[in-house]
């Protein structure tokens, strides 16, 4: 669970508190897992309603932002390049609301309008920080120079 909260806030600290909270959420509704799915993934859903309250409250939106910013795509060869750690930490290097965002549509696949809900912000601010989140991950790993041998 900790590999959930880290994904969205760097801070060692701040993912512990919000983790442990997420566990006395658990705890409190312990009751209410029905058996009808994996526990770990009723858990995780939990975990990851904590993270989304704290983000909401420490973090500052744009709402005003509106445009949408057409995505280019890092040629596939250089993501392979990347190992697993550089690859999130290039993510947590993201904005908060930007990280927030790209996490919660890459990572968890939750919808635009689902993250709006969530995170307290428009359909289509969420949209520009997924497109703002993708073209600085494209600019920082295209600054790697991970050129291709022929």
């Amino acid at each position: 669970m900790m590999s959930v909260v880290r994904r969205y806030i760097d801070s060692e600290m701040q993912a512990e508190e919000v983790l442990n909270n997420g566990f006395l959420r658990a705890f409190q509704k312990v009751q209410q897992y029905t058996f009808s799915g994996s526990f770990e993934g009723w858990l995780r859903k939990i975990v990851f309603h904590a993270v989304s309250d704290y983000v909401k409250q420490n973090s500052r939106y744009n709402e005003k932002v509106l445009l949408v910013e057409k995505d280019e795509y890092v040629h596939k060869d250089h993501a392979d390049r990347l190992y697993y750690n550089q690859l999130i930490e290039l993510v947590q290097s993201l904005p908060v609301a930007t990280r927030t965002v790209f996490n919660m549509y890459v990572m968890e696949g939750y919808s635009h309008k689902e993250i709006g809900k969530m995170v307290g912000i428009s359909e289509g601010t969420s949209k520009w920080h997924l497109s703002e989140g993708r073209r600085i991950l494209k600019d920082k790993i295209e600054r790697l120079q991970l050129h291709i041998k022929k």
